[in-house]
């Protein structure tokens, strides 16, 4: 009898197991850790992000959250899987909440928002584009905020997402105006302006003749050349900064005098994708 029970219980741990296997989350609410005895058998704790980070041999093993697999550093061949864009941190299946996660622009694996590893980032700021926020991040009403995560339909049906990522200019708002104006045909004779601002690690080019890496992506997914709907005249590429870190560019579109809307994806090469609906 007792070895019938001992069975029967056997079983059941063994049932409870499998469940608890079958959990993505496995109830962890962070990816925090100070070493690798804080992290699953297949992760080690990050020597400076301090996040749990999966190790792997090939991008197969990595999850959609974090698709590369590469070495941790140039210092560092341990493979692990790093990611490429904040949105995709935030589908993270190893916590129970994502939400807070962004991609960590200087080691590219999954952190909460408002870290970059070593420690905490300001969480207020002052003014707007990155301030002194995180990179990735912008200043919205004086918090450091989260660039909003794509989800348009010109992201939704986009293929190409490997020219995404944390390292690429930043953009972090766009705004609208439109008019009938004889720059565009009888056709479509009604001119948007769709102005969008970023901020970049590195200078952006004086004018707007050396903007390259840039494109806008219509509602099929299918991307253009961003430079080229980029209009002559100055007041249509403005960079500023003491390091040319910031720029304000302004896309134009002909569209029918009764369009009413617009739905936009824009983003630079290893930069964010944003979506814009534009309403006029």
């Amino acid at each position: 009898m007792q070895i019938r029970k001992m069975r029967l219980m056997l079983a059941a741990l063994g049932a409870m197991s499998m469940v608890l296997a079958g959990c993505p989350d496995g109830g962890r609410e962070s990816l925090e850790c100070t070493t690798d005895a804080d992290c699953d058998a297949s992760e080690i704790c990050h020597p400076d992000a301090k996040v749990c980070v999966q190790t792997c041999t090939a991008a197969a093993d990595c999850p959609d959250s974090a698709k590369k697999c590469e070495a941790l550093s140039s210092s560092d061949t341990r493979q692990i899987c790093k990611c490429t864009t904040p949105e995709l941190c935030q589908q993270d299946e190893r916590v129970s909440d994502a939400s807070n996660l962004t991609c960590s622009g200087q080691y590219s694996v999954c952190v909460p928002s408002g870290t970059t590893g070593p420690g905490p980032t300001p969480t207020t700021c002052s003014g707007e584009g990155q301030s002194t926020c995180a990179y990735g991040q912008f200043c919205s009403t004086g918090t450091c905020t989260v660039v909003p995560a794509p989800t348009c339909q010109n992201y939704e049906r986009f293929d190409q997402r490997g020219d995404l990522g944390t390292t690429g200019p930043i953009i972090f708002k766009a705004t609208e105006t439109a008019a009938v104006e004889t720059y565009c045909s009888p056709s479509a004779p009604k001119r948007v302006k769709v102005t969008i601002s970023a901020y970049s690690s590195n200078p952006f080019p004086a004018t707007k003749d050396e903007l390259n890496g840039l494109f806008w992506v219509d509602v099929d997914g299918d991307k253009h050349s961003g430079a080229a709907v980029v209009a002559a005249g100055g007041s249509n590429y403005v960079v500023s900064g003491t390091n040319r870190e910031r720029a304000d560019i302004v896309l134009s579109f002909c569209v029918a005098e009764s369009s009413r809307t617009l739905s936009l994806g824009v983003y630079f090469m290893n930069g964010n994708f944003f979506c814009h609906q534009a309403n006029y």
